[in-house]
Order: C-alpha cells, then sequence, then structure tokens
C-alpha cells in the first residue's frame, strides 16, 4: 500500500519477480479479509437482521388481521384493522418527528447524500400520487360524515390520521430520504424498518379492499348475466345517509384506489433504500447533469400516444359491454385478447430492437455498488412473477378446456406473448440501468485508463489499471467508528482533500482515442424512442388492469380448470404484483430515457 497524505491506493502487483508470496502471507491475508468481511461489520449485520425481523413480524401481525377479516363469522371486525393501522401510522409520526428535530438541534455539517436515492422525478410522480390519496381520504371523510350515526368513529379516524401521515411521509421524503445515516444507527434501523413496513400494512389494505370491491362487481355480473347462483353480501352501512353525496363519495373511492396502492408501494421501497444505506461508506459520487435531448424523438411518442389513446377506448368499450349479456361479454374479451397481441407484440419487437443496439455498441457496463439501481432489478423480476403465474395457468386452462369459445386462442397467444414481453422488457431496462453514462461530455473528457504521476513526489513505475474508475481509492476517514460531530467534520475535510486528488488524477489520466460519435447518436435516439414508448405502453397495460379489465375473472377458462376458490387467490396475490411491476417499470424506462 501507498500512503501519500489522506490519499490511500491499493494493488497487487500479479506478474514479475516481486509477484511470489509465501502460504502463511496467503493464510494472514485470508483471516484479515475475514476479520474485514464478518467480524467488524457483524454488529452492523446483526442489527440488520434484528430489525429485518421486527418488521416482517409487523407485517404478518396485520396481515394476520386481515385474513381473520375476511371470515365472515370471524370477531374480528373493520375497525380492529383500522386501529391497528392508525397506531403504526402514530409511531411512524413520532419517529419521523424525532428524526427531524434532532438533525436540526445538532448543529453538524450537512449529512452524506446518496444522490442515487429518490431521483427529483421520482419523487415528484411519489407527490402527484400522494395528492391523489389525500383526495381519497376526503372522500373517506365526507362517507364517514354521511353515516356517522352507525359506522364507528375508528373509520373516521383513520382517514384523517393517513392524511396528516401522507404530508408528513412526502416532506420527508423530500428532504431526508438521501441521508446516509451515521448517528444512532441501530435506533434509526428500527424507525426506517418501522416506516417501510407501515407502507407495506397500507398497501395491502389498499390491495384487499380494491380487490373485494373486484369481486363484488364480477359476482354481480354473473347474477345479472343469470350465469351463477350466488349470494350476495350487504356492505352498506345499517342506516340513512345524512347527505346526498354518499354515493358519489362512495363509487369515487374505488377509482382512486390504485393511486393510493401506488403511492404506499413507492414509498416503501424509497425507505428501504434509506434503510440499505444507514452506515454505508459512499464510493467516489460523480454527479451527471443530465440534459434532456428530444431531437429526433418522434416514433417513440406518437406511437406511444397512440396505445394509450386505444387502452382508453378498450377500457370504456370492455366495461360497457362485459356486464350487457354472454354475446357482448364475448366480443369486449376478443377485443381485448386483440389489442393485448397487437401491443405486446410491438413491446417485444422494440425491446429485442433496443437489446440488438447494445449489443452492437460493445459498451462499458457500470459494476459500482448501488442499492437503488439493485433493487430496481430486483424488484423487476420478484413482481413480474405475478404475471407470469397468471399467464401459466392461462395457458394451461386454454390447453386442457372442451369449450371452445371465440376468444380461445387470442386468450393463449396474449398470455404467452405476455410472458415473452416481460423476459425482453426485464433484460432491456436491466442493461440500460447497468450501462455507464454515455454523455457527449464524458466522451470529451474520455475514460481514466491509466495513470503515471499519483501527486508530486510520488511516480509510479509500472501503470496501473483501474477498473472501475477510483476503485482502489480508500477514504480512510470512514474507518474510525466514531460517530460524534467532530468525527463528522473530519469526515467532510478528509472527503474535500479525496475530491482535489481525485480531480489531480483525472487531470493527469491519458485519454482512449476518440470515436465518432455520429452514427451513436442515431443509435441513442433509437434507444430513446424505444424507451418512450415502452413508457408509454407500461402505462396504457397498468391502466386497463386497474380500471376494471380483469378478462381472468371474465372468460370462465381459468375458472372451469382450477376452480373459483383456487383462481380467485391466484388472481387477488398475482393482480397486485402485476400492476406494481408496470408502475415500477414505467420509472425505470423513464430513468432510461434520461440516461441514455
Amino acid at each position: 500500500m501507498l500512503q501519500n497524505g489522506d490519499l490511500n491506493i491499493m494493488f497487487l502487483t500479479t506478474n514479475g519477480p516481486g509477484s511470489a508470496s509465501s502460504s502463511s502471507d496467503q493464510e494472514n491475508k485470508s483471516d484479515d479479509n475475514f476479520k474485514n468481511n464478518y467480524l467488524d461489520d457483524y454488529p452492523k449485520k446483526n442489527a440488520e437482521i434484528l430489525s429485518g425481523q421486527y418488521g416482517v413480524n409487523l407485517l404478518l401481525v396485520g396481515i394476520s388481521l386481515m385474513l381473520a377479516l375476511s371470515n365472515s363469522e370471524s370477531q374480528v371486525d373493520k375497525k380492529d384493522v383500522l386501529a391497528f393501522l392508525v397506531a403504526v401510522m402514530l409511531v411512524q409520526l413520532f419517529w419521523m418527528l424525532w428524526y427531524i428535530v434532532k438533525k436540526k438541534k445538532h448543529e453538524c455539517p450537512a449529512p452524506e447524500k446518496d444522490i442515487h436515492a429518490g431521483t427529483s422525478w421520482l419523487r415528484g410522480g411519489l407527490t402527484l400520487l400522494a395528492i391523489l390519496s389525500l383526495i381519497m381520504d376526503a372522500f373517506h371523510i365526507g362517507y364517514f360524515v354521511g353515516y356517522e350515526q352507525c359506522l364507528s368513529p375508528v373509520i373516521g379516524v383513520f382517514p384523517a390520521v393517513h392524511a396528516v401521515h401522507t404530508i408528513s411521509q412526502v416532506y420527508f421524503i423530500w428532504v431526508h430520504v438521501k441521508d446516509i445515516i451515521k448517528t444512532y444507527e441501530n435506533f434509526e434501523r428500527f424507525g426506517v424498518i418501522h416506516a417501510v413496513f407501515t407502507n407495506l400494512l397500507l398497501w395491502c389494505n389498499g390491495v384487499v379492499t380494491e380487490a373485494d370491491h373486484v369481486l363484488q362487481s364480477y359476482q354481480k355480473r354473473q347474477v345479472d348475466l343469470g350465469i351463477g347462483n350466488m349470494t350476495l353480501g350487504n356492505r352498506e352501512p345499517y342506516c340513512n345517509c345524512t347527505t346526498k353525496a354518499c354515493t358519489i363519495f362512495l363509487h369515487s373511492l374505488y377509482y382512486l384506489y390504485p393511486f393510493n396502492i401506488e403511492y404506499h408501494i413507492f414509498v416503501s421501497v424509497i425507505l428501504f433504500v434509506m434503510w440499505k444505506n444507514i452506515g454505508r461508506t459512499l464510493e467516489y459520487q460523480r454527479k451527471i447533469k443530465v440534459v434532456i435531448r428530444i431531437a429526433g424523438i418522434i416514433i417513440g411518442p406518437v406511437m406511444g400516444l397512440i396505445a394509450f389513446s386505444s387502452s382508453i377506448g378498450v377500457l370504456v368499450m370492455y366495461i360497457i359491454q362485459v356486464g350487457d349479456s354472454v354475446e357482448a361479454r364475448e366480443s369486449a374479451l376478443n377485443m381485448f385478447y386483440c389489442y393485448g397481441i397487437i401491443i405486446l407484440f410491438f413491446m417485444c419487437t422494440s425491446g429485442s430492437i433496443g437489446l440488438l443496439i447494445y449489443r452492437s455498441e460493445n459498451a462499458p457496463m457500470d459494476y459500482s455498488k448501488i442499492p437503488s439501481r439493485k433493487l430496481d432489478s430486483e424488484l423487476l423480476f420478484i413482481t413480474a412473477t405475478g404475471s407470469w403465474l397468471m399467464s401459466w395457468c392461462s395457458i394451461i386452462s386454454v390447453i386442457s378446456t372442451s369449450t371452445s369459445p371465440k376468444y380461445r386462442w387470442t386468450s393463449f397467444f396474449y398470455s404467452l406473448l405476455l410472458i415473452f414481453e416481460k423476459y425482453i422488457q426485464n433484460l432491456f431496462i436491466i442493461e440500460s440501468l447497468h450501462r455507464k453514462a454515455d454523455n457527449d461530455e464524458d466522451e470529451a473528457d474520455g475514460p481514466i485508463t491509466e495513470i503515471f504521476s499519483v501527486s508530486g513526489g510520488l511516480t509510479l513505475s509500472t501503470n496501473i489499471s483501474l477498473a472501475p474508475s477510483f476503485s482502489g481509492i480508500i477514504n480512510a476517514a470512514f474507518e474510525s467508528q466514531e460517530r460524534e460531530c467532530a468525527s463528522v467534520k473530519s469526515d467532510e475535510e478528509n472527503k474535500k482533500e479525496e475530491h482535489i486528488q481525485n480531480n489531480r488524477l483525472s487531470e493527469e489520466s491519458i485519454s482512449l482515442p476518440q470515436k465518432s460519435t455520429k452514427k451513436l447518436n442515431k443509435k441513442r435516439k433509437i434507444v430513446k424512442n424505444i424507451a418512450i414508448f415502452l413508457f408509454m405502453c407500461n402505462i396504457s397495460l397498468w391502466i386497463l388492469a386497474a380500471f376494471g379489465c380483469r378478462p381472468q375473472y371474465d372468460n370462465g377458462l381459468e375458472e372451469s380448470t382450477f376452480g373459483f376458490s383456487a383462481w380467485s387467490t391466484v388472481v387477488n396475490i398475482a393482480m397486485p404484483l402485476n400492476l406494481f411491476y408496470r408502475m415500477h417499470s414505467v420509472a425505470s424506462l423513464f430513468e432510461v430515457f434520461l440516461k441514455v
């Protein structure tokens, strides 16, 4: 290890006479690696496991209450579930207040920030979803006021507390979600993970309520068409409404539930990244200025708008025809599947073209450890399983059924294309996010490949190759475990000195020969058009599923194969994952559009 001031550069010489090392040295190195990887990180890992187990058990308590509520003969009532949710929201509110007051009270330097966590455009979209959730809370309060005589006070308290919780949480995310917490780490881990699982509980509550409404609507259609012999339960309060707007409030609520559901799941993901960042030692972060160029971005937005407007038309026609008659229902289902086949085919084609362009470029990949990017990739795979499960069940039901409605084979090809579409889109998004930023400014500067001089008075006779830029630079200031303000100030000063050294390295580096960017610019335009087209298509498919197009219930193929109970369970589990997948893909594709 060579030391010069606060700059440490580690390198391993693998060739030459000095490269041989004894077995005892290798054993000492392995022991050091074991201590660094396990023993030194043991308190942090132990705290992560403890806080994670607390969050999981908190979630399981809420799910247990919701499952008990699904049984009509259970002693658990809706007010019990809402009271539990109010309690966990109040705990999170107290923790956020404590965190904000603590940050303002201690006159320390500004905490380190993870520039990749909670980008401004993501927080802006989250704020829009929060506003729609506040409108939903207002409708809930109006509904409670109308039926105040026969409803529990908890039903009125819940939307009021939820509104305060939403406003406070959005403020917290805008101001503090990028913070790298280095003080009271163990306590803060429990606070952040409590916030994560509180939002997951609210997400589960919204999913259960919305799924129950969809199931009731399906059963009502079956009874109206004379297909099923089902008994519909009475969900209305046992008293008269004191206002004239109760019906409006009740019917409007279910159009706002999808936005509230997406709000809570996105907040839980953002706060989970904050939890992973607690106690983290940041690598060198280079903030890239994003410049949005729209020249040549025409085909993607036009085709995306066509897909979006078509989905609105399909949604309206489906809702009107699916409950009209048996013939109209079959026509609505066939129309939906034909539209889905067309849009999924174009999505598969465009994603494949994007992957081919990436293969032809052979651009470098970015292997830096970024928790938010790693979580994005994992969520794409995890949430895609919901749609894959429903698709494979549909394929099996089409093959095994003895009936042959006119939408039978369109349902088969739609399900098959849905599987391929998620395969291709996941690959396209993940590869796009893991490529290094391809800006013109980066091309002008050139990558850092070899370093001949490090600083004044220190010269290396051997060229040192840094595979990921600055990966060999160690911030020695973070080796201390002190958590007081004095140590934080010294960390800030050392970071400034390290940044000066990094700039000196980049000035003394050798650039690779410049390539012609004319051909790359054409490829960039194609990839940007693909990203914006897929962005609009995912919004279109999310709208269809979120606002009433559920052919999985209406076609009857899966129900005849798996039974109503088993199939409704599959849909109720897989559909929320599918909805989150679409919205998460929208966020990831917008990031791809900005990055290309």
